[in-house]
């Protein structure tokens, strides 16, 4: 792809850098700010700047947030004793969505993948049997996707924590076995969670 002008092949190289996006969207992106005015090109710009300055990670969950604890953890009508673990962020937006789940979360920030070179202590998984170890969580439900990495790292945490008095559900099989948490319509995912079952029973599908 030839550019006419060196500052206009920066950006696009920049953006094409983006999950799904290439250098042909690229440039529609880059040429489509390129038309607005000088004040939201600067808008879109300062708040990517705030996000990436001034985002904090949950002390409690894990999950983004503005604050040191998240509005979900620090909301007083959530089940503190009943805590569900999921991938990454994108996962706790989905639950929340199917406003069929009124616990806390747990946000692991991956799956366990030899192949890709992750493995538990990649994993924001010591926090997770801490709180266990603590004896506040009456239930753990196990939310990742329905892979062979997911079910890896869900057996993985049930091992950590099958001595403690907790009980552990993972969501039911609504979502498609290999299918991604997010893209789960809200229906299907918010009848998994109304509907888990218990984990070890899953372990004999």
């Amino acid at each position: 792809m030839e550019f006419s002008s060196k500052l206009l092949e920066n950006a696009v190289n920049e953006v094409s850098q983006l999950p799904g996006i290439g250098k042909r969207t690229a440039l529609r992106l880059v040429l489509h700010l390129l038309r607005q005015p000088n004040e939201q090109t600067d808008a879109l710009s300062q708040a990517l700047q705030m996000m990436r300055n001034n985002i904090k990670f949950c002390k409690s969950c894990n999950n983004i947030s503005d604050l040191e604890v998240c509005e979900i953890c620090s909301n007083p009508n959530r089940d503190i004793g009943l805590i569900c673990v999921v991938e990454d962020v994108r996962d706790v937006m989905a639950i929340e969505n199917t406003s069929s789940f009124r616990g806390l979360y747990h946000v692991l920030g991956g799956k366990i993948s030899p192949m890709d070179g992750i493995g538990p202590h990649d994993l924001n998984i010591k926090l997770l049997v801490d709180k266990v170890k603590e004896g506040k969580v009456k239930e753990l439900i196990f939310a990742l996707s329905s892979t062979m990495e997911g079910d890896t790292t869900n057996f993985y945490i049930y091992k950590q924590i099958q001595d403690y008095d907790v009980d552990i559900s993972t969501i039911a099989r609504g979502v498609s076995v290999g299918d991604e948490l997010e893209y789960a319509d809200e229906i299907t995912l918010g009848r998994s969670i109304v509907n888990r079952v218990p984990f070890e029973a899953s372990l004999k599908l």
